[in-house]
């Protein structure tokens, strides 16, 4: 196989300046947001900026989010979470544990098929079909395979590709399950009245849950990190939060564009041959996370679009902006659901590569 990887991107923008790049982009980026915003698709501001990143991608963009503003972004996302997590997640765990870890169980049977197939059907090498399906924790997951001999850039293409799907999916379907016909939208306020002191404690948080995430080295640590100790201080202390449209519209910005750059045109011809499998494998892992959304519906008597969220497939940041932009869903239960998925598909993930590693060479 090529190393594609020492080779310069090729494109357009890859001879442009930094500067003219990041035009692009933010061009780009308003066009899309602004026409999902248009059609009122909810994470517009994730999505919009998410494809402008891939246009730019494709076409040989050499800018990268930095680190630091992406985990500044997935800091406050964390906050988001955790402020629209009511102590209603501990209940809703407690009471239904084994219906949320057979739904989690059930989706890592159904990856591990599809990447034990795609595997033995050659075509993608090695583990890296087994890594790239796993569902959720996808810049973990990329991380991850490297250390234990896969792909990475496979990995990428196939973790990416697929939190694009379920982002665009759960965002449509999110649009067309939600009644909006005689609702009055309340006025979209960019800059509301800062109150000092929450602001500055949502600051705090999130700052001290990144760099807890960091010193704990948990995976996707500025997310997780400023999650839990803004859950923990939420639920035990009763900390409200402060997040201006302002900054969650720079943060979906930061997480989406670092997603779509991942795109590059070096990684698509690596994987064309491999293409409508990956999809079609994608696509049968929603399908088959929807079943289970049904089946939860029914039942615990919880709403499906609820439920569909809670079993979507993708990272927990995107869905978590999706299931806040949108009316009526249980957001406890779908970062339940996402986090157990999340820990476990992390704990798991080595010995269940190494063990369909097996299965294929046998």
């Amino acid at each position: 196989m090529d190393d594609v990887s020492q080779a310069p991107p090729p494109g357009h923008l890859t001879a442009r300046a930094p500067t003219t790049q990041w035009l692009f982009i933010l061009v780009l980026s308003l066009l899309g947001a602004g026409a999902l915003e248009a059609a009122a698709l909810p994470a517009a501001l994730l999505i919009g900026p998410m494809l402008a990143g891939i246009v730019a991608g494709i076409n040989g963009a050499t800018v990268r989010v930095p680190r630091l503003a992406f985990g500044a972004a997935q800091a406050i996302v964390g906050c988001l979470v955790a402020a629209s997590i009511s102590p209603g997640i501990f209940p809703t765990f407690a009471a239904d544990w084994p219906l949320i870890l057979g739904a989690v169980a059930a989706t890592l049977i159904a990856s591990s098929v599809l990447g034990w197939l795609i595997s033995r059907w050659r075509i993608l090498p090695g583990t890296t079909a087994v890594w790239g399906s796993s569902p959720g924790a996808a810049t973990a997951m990329v991380l991850m395979a490297g250390a234990f001999g896969a792909d990475q850039r496979l990995v990428a293409f196939m973790q990416y590709l697929r939190v694009i799907f379920v982002s665009m999916a759960a965002a449509l379907i999110a649009r067309l399950w939600v009644d909006t016909s005689g609702a009055e939208v309340p006025p979209l306020v960019w800059f509301p009245h800062l109150e000092p002191v929450l602001f500055a404690t949502t600051i705090a948080i999130g700052l001290g849950g990144a760099l807890a995430g960091r010193l704990l080295r948990l995976p996707s640590p500025y997310f997780l990190g400023a999650m839990i100790l803004g859950t923990v201080l939420r639920l035990g202390a009763g900390i409200e939060f402060q997040l201006p449209q302002w900054l969650l519209a720079a943060s979906y910005a930061a997480v989406g564009t670092s997603i779509g750059l991942n795109f590059t045109m070096p990684i698509l011809r690596h994987t064309a041959r491999a293409l409508p499998q990956i999809v079609a494998s994608i696509l049968i892992l929603i399908a088959m996370c929807g079943g289970l959304a049904w089946l939860i519906s029914r039942t615990l008597g919880i709403d499906p679009l609820t439920a569909y969220l809670a079993t979507s497939p993708g990272g927990m940041d995107s869905i978590a902006i999706i299931a806040a932009a949108s009316h009526d869903v249980d957001i406890s239960f779908v970062m339940a659901l996402q986090t157990v998925r999340f820990l476990i598909v992390l704990l798991l993930g080595p010995g269940i590569a190494r063990l369909v590693a097996r299965a294929v060479r046998e």
